[in-house]
């Protein structure tokens, strides 16, 4: 008999520093931490855990994963969760949202092989239109979009997210301001309590988001929402700089070029400057492409 079939399975719902807090799948929460020095579980992981008292306990191993939503910048890598579903950006009107952190959000997800969708918030506010155009290339691209008002018309933006949402895992990304504790209220009942006094006590003190959080929706279990604090940078340091086009639909679909190993920018014969001179591709997410691929052909010493 395996050594790990006597063991609970449960769901990583929190982490911090090196406790955690595991979901069994009867919905009891517990307080864990790693046997050993090393700590690599993340939210969304499955684990198999000992319980140690009615609610401690210790995680033995973490069980293979499908995927994992991380960024990676010349230092450091930050992973958000794991076996994800999906992954929904939520950018508003204002602050007005940078279309750089967007695209390298979403060519995150795309070589995790995690569908994505954008949510534009405050679509109550003027500067909407402004908003809409500069998106027009992710709508382009076949993106999934809503608009929401998500404190001006509650009801009417709970039930445009709602069928999306429903049996799934999304995560839910996007910088501070930009309406993620107001979704996450909306469409959580009992958000706070999901957090619970064993993560409060976990945490005390601070009263912004400073950790991944997962929350429930429905009493039966099956639809999350899994919550981030905002973040400034977004280094893609986990990708080649050779694929980076790869993950970039509107480019990808222009890639049919003289050479197998164009990098868009400089050879002749190159489809996708062509499409960017026709109008195919937008001056911006080419601009961006190439911020990145400078960047990740970068040498770090």
């Amino acid at each position: 008999m395996s050594k790990f079939q006597a063991l609970d399975l449960g769901l990583v719902v929190r982490g911090h520093g090196r406790h955690y807090i595991v979901e069994d799948t009867d919905g009891r929460r517990f307080v864990c931490h790693p046997r050993g020095k090393k700590s690599d579980a993340v939210v969304g992981d499955q684990v198999r855990f000992a319980e140690a008292s009615a609610d401690e306990g210790v995680i033995e191993a973490v069980e293979p994963r499908r995927n994992l939503l991380f960024r990676q910048d010349e230092w450091k890598t930050k992973s958000f969760a794991a076996n994800l579903d999906q992954l929904l950006v939520l950018v508003a009107v204002e602050p007005v949202f940078s279309e750089s952190q967007l695209a390298r959000a979403l060519i995150a997800a795309e070589s995790a092989g995690i569908r994505a969708a954008i949510a534009l918030n405050k679509t109550d506010l003027p500067g909407t239109d402004t908003a809409r155009e500069r998106l027009a290339p992710y709508r382009a691209m076949g993106l999934t979009m809503f608009e929401v008002a998500l404190k001006a018309d509650r009801e009417t933006s709970r039930a445009t997210l709602q069928p999306w949402l429903a049996n799934q895992r999304t995560f839910v990304l996007g910088p501070s301001g930009t309406g993620k504790s107001t979704l996450i209220n909306l469409l959580v009942k009992d958000a706070q309590a999901q957090v619970g006094e064993i993560s409060q006590a976990l945490n005390s003190g601070r009263h912004t988001t400073t950790t991944t959080q997962w929350y429930w929706t429905d009493e039966s279990r099956t639809t999350a929402l899994i919550d981030s604090p905002g973040f400034q940078e977004f280094g893609l340091r986990q990708i080649e700089a050779a694929e980076l086009w790869r993950y970039m639909p509107d480019l990808r679909e222009h890639g049919d070029c003289r050479f197998h190993n164009c990098s868009h920018i400089h050879e002749p014969g190159c489809g996708v400057r062509a499409a960017l001179d026709r109008g195919l591709i937008s001056a911006s997410r080419y601009r961006i492409y190439g911020e990145i691929l400078e960047e990740l052909q970068r040498k770090t010493w």
